[in-house]
């Protein structure tokens, strides 16, 4: 039993780590009454992990959506925000055993590399990918200093996540029985993951050997999102009208994004992938209520 601070506990990922950590015995910090912090303001950040005085760290918070509209906000949070909370760590909790960040497999870009593995350069393509990769290369200055992992989570998803992500946005649409659905580029394909997938392997590489890395957190399979349209459509009978919107198509998208996990399985062990089809219809049992 340990005692574990997540950051972003209140958001869509969150819970479920919280929740995964719990189920292994640990003490989960990050709620009340712990004091509130800011990652923009060093002195709360301080306060807060002097008080929790945490063995672990898991850094859930910032800004995750790829099309936020203030760039500026992006870098605050993601990249200065989590430099302020690694310089908190050091100053209140210096014998932290682990502390592990979440990255986005968005940092690879656009890349021919299939599948890609943590060696493929990144060469992101928007604000929020260079933001996290900001985040990635200030944490590779405290490497000697805290045992960081950063992890490099493929798409992942499951009750909770707002409309603003794509599956959601695909489930509410077949599991609402809405008569038009508007997508932007629909020849895509994605390594997408169970949320609690992503929540148990977070907690395994905490107690993991890895330190000063980068991991991927991915099923390791592509599927395309044509292939998610139709098993939403045979699993709640329902199809609406698919209509492709110009706004919706991203300029620099990235067509393929499928993940290596050989170095997350060599860390952890067998992943406890659910199959996404599952996925699929405990979202699609959730939504439709």
């Amino acid at each position: 039993m340990a005692r574990v601070l997540v950051t972003g506990i209140h958001g869509f990922t969150g819970p479920y780590v919280a929740g995964a950590l719990r189920a292994a015995g640990h003490v989960v910090l990050g709620t009340e009454p712990w004091p509130k912090f800011d990652l923009r303001q060093p002195a709360t950040l301080t306060a807060a992990l002097e008080s929790a005085a945490p063995e672990y760290v898991v850094h859930l918070a910032g800004l995750s959506s790829v099309t936020h509209a203030d760039a500026a906000e992006l870098y605050a949070a993601n990249a200065v925000g989590t430099g302020n909370l690694l310089q908190a760590i050091a100053d209140a909790a210096p014998k932290v055993r682990k502390v592990l960040l979440a990255s986005s497999a968005n940092v690879y870009g656009n890349t021919e590399a299939d599948p890609i593995d943590e060696q493929v350069a990144p060469a992101p393509v928007n604000h929020y990918a260079c933001s996290k990769l900001a985040m990635e290369f200030i944490a590779r200055t405290w490497f000697d200093r805290l045992p960081i992992v950063i992890a490099r989570p493929f798409n992942y998803t499951g009750p909770g996540q707002t409309e603003a992500f794509l599956i959601p946005k695909l489930v509410t649409h077949y599991a609402g029985r809405r008569p038009v659905l508007e997508l932007g580029n629909i020849d895509v394909e994605r390594d997408f993951s169970d949320v609690r997938m992503l929540a148990d392997a977070y907690v395994r590489l905490l107690g993991s050997e890895a330190s000063g890395t980068i991991v991927n957190v991915c099923s390791g399979v592509g599927r395309s999102l044509r292939s998610v349209l139709a098993e939403l459509k045979a699993i709640s009978g329902h199809e609406p009208e698919l209509r492709v919107a110009q706004h919706l198509v991203r300029r620099a998208e990235v067509h393929r994004l499928v993940g290596s996990n050989v170095r997350l399985r060599a860390l952890i062990g067998p992943c406890s992938h659910a199959d996404f089809s599952d996925t699929l219809r405990w979202m699609v049992d959730t939504y439709g209520g």
